[in-house]
């Protein structure tokens, strides 16, 4: 399934062209992106409401709406940080060959991929480079859309 954000493609779109270890540096760039934005957003919330001393009403009421939009890029950006690191962390936990011990040195496998109990396709089937081993990596919820 194509990803709508090609900066943050699913696990097996990402493997397929860029590697493992790529698609996992990218997943961590993009994340403590987010978090730089939550934190100049919260500090454009700040300023906000230093603004309100001396305002007029209709200053107030623009540094009030700034508050508030602030505040909401804030914490969609820190809900998005907290998504994306969780989630190349918890693929990365399973990156490890569980033959030769390899981590991260994996391509995507030949085999069709095995679908869960509700037939959603999470299960991404993956081989080790260096020894052959195939096992699946589960993506969760990763070719769903994020929040």
């Amino acid at each position: 399934m194509p990803s709508s954000n090609p900066l943050n493609p699913p696990l097996a779109e990402g493997i397929r062209r860029l590697g493992f270890r790529k698609w996992y540096e990218r997943e961590l760039l993009s994340s403590h992106a987010h978090m730089a934005l939550a934190v100049l957003a919260a500090v454009a919330m700040l300023a906000s409401f230093e603004a309100f001393n001396g305002a007029s009403a209709g200053e107030k009421l623009l540094n009030t709406a700034f508050v508030v939009l602030t505040g909401a890029v804030t914490l969609w950006a820190l809900n998005r940080y907290v998504y994306l690191l969780m989630h190349a962390e918890e693929l990365a936990n399973q990156a490890n060959c569980p033959r030769c011990h390899a981590y991260g040195q994996l391509r995507l496998s030949e085999r069709p991929a095995r679908r869960d109990r509700e037939q959603r396709p999470h299960l991404v089937p993956v081989c080790c480079r260096r020894c052959a081993f195939e096992w699946d990596m589960d993506d969760g919820d990763g070719n769903e859309a994020a929040p």
